[in-house]
């Protein structure tokens, strides 16, 4: 997808046309994305309706299980963590018009390099070993996703159905690990990996009960907005996300920025994984492969890949996620309700895209004399 609000055109200045058009710009960004949730919202509860179930009482629900208490938000922050990185999967490459939806791949991938380390490091000391399980994760995920933008390159293989494809094979290749050479003997009932040393998991932030993942997952898309709206190899994506050929043209380094903001996609996304194992889990196993990767997909779409916008629509989601549980057993529906409602909202999402640049209340021109 290519970026339509990157910035006012140059001359705009500081003249009251252009701050003007500069607003009506990104209100548009902020305003259809919005209305798109909305929209989506209300049909969703309409399919509520159609089940015999309040909408009010299920948004009520959500309400108190996802941010009404302060254990709520707690739970609610927790699985904020690995959706930051894995929207950063989507939303990086797509500053290049590249549409990469395989990041439960490299999630996955990026706790089985955790849970493989576990032995060979069990007699380090924490500072140590778990700078090495985190870059672990991170380069698994970076060198999978990388992999899909080489394809894209220098094959001219869809970046979209490569991604999904390799994010199956992921999946395959952790139960493979898991339940073969890299097992714990003791798992019988659910095949693990060794556990990691107590001493070498990740603990929570002081005062509260969410691992520091949530910490690095907001560093990493204040970090990514930098990279792509204040630097210049930012600039150049962006060009070459709006037009290869005029990329091309100036002399850009296409290629190695293609497989370069995949693979660092890849990296974040391998490193949600990576805190999975070593704060969440302990272990590696099927948990793994829990949607957040496709889930961030939905969440990098709605924040137009802004990496600052991600990290407010990140926690909506995951609070609407923490509350599947008390939704289920207040109201009988089944966790799959939150997967109808992701679904709905995506897809009209998708359909909002085509109002971008329609409505003339968002048009530049017409703020301009």
């Amino acid at each position: 997808m290519s970026d339509r609000t990157i910035a006012a055109p140059a001359g705009g200045g500081l003249s009251p046309d252009g701050l003007l058009a500069g607003i009506a710009r990104r209100s548009e960004a902020v305003l259809i994305p919005l209305g798109a949730l909305l929209i989506g919202l209300a049909i969703f509860s309409l399919f509520l309706l159609t089940q015999g179930k309040s909408p009010a009482e299920y948004f009520a629900l959500v309400y108190k299980a996802g941010f009404g208490t302060a254990f709520s938000w707690q739970n609610t922050l927790s699985r904020t963590a690995p959706l930051l990185l894995a929207a950063l999967c989507v939303a990086l490459p797509a500053r290049l018009g590249l549409t990469v939806i395989g990041g439960e791949g490299a999630i996955v991938l990026g706790g089985v390099a955790v849970g493989a380390l576990a032995l060979p490091l069990s007699g380090f000391p924490a500072v140590i070993a778990i700078p090495v399980f985190l870059a672990a994760g991170a380069l698994a995920g970076g060198l999978w996703i990388g992999a899909v933008g080489a394809l894209r390159h220098w094959r001219g293989v869809n970046e979209t159905i490569a991604s999904l494809l390799m994010a199956y094979i992921a999946i395959a290749l952790m139960n493979h690990l898991v339940e073969g050479p890299l097992r714990d003997p003791a798992s019988l009932n659910k095949p693990s990996t060794h556990p990691l040393p107590d001493a070498l998991r990740i603990g929570n932030i002081p005062g509260w009960d969410v691992h520091w993942g949530l910490v690095a997952g907001i560093v990493a898309c204040i970090v990514s907005w930098v990279l792509i709206d204040r630097t210049t190899l930012g600039f150049a994506a962006r060009v070459a996300g709006g037009n290869v050929r005029a990329a091309q043209v100036q002399g850009l380094p296409v290629g190695k920025l293609i497989v370069g903001f995949t693979a660092l996609g890849g990296a974040f996304a391998g490193l949600a994984g990576a805190f999975e194992v070593a704060a969440v889990q302990g272990s590696a196993n099927a948990s793994l492969a829990a949607g957040y990767g496709y889930t961030g997909i939905l969440i990098a779409f709605l924040a137009r890949h802004n990496p600052l916008a991600i990290i407010p629509v990140a926690i909506l989601l995951a609070g609407f996620e923490a509350s599947s549980g008390l939704v289920q057993r207040r109201m009988g529906l089944p966790d799959a309700s939150t997967l109808v409602l992701q679904g709905i909202v995506f897809t009209v999402i998708l359909i909002s895209d085509t109002a971008y640049g329609r409505w003339k209340l968002f048009s530049p021109e017409r703020w301009r004399s």
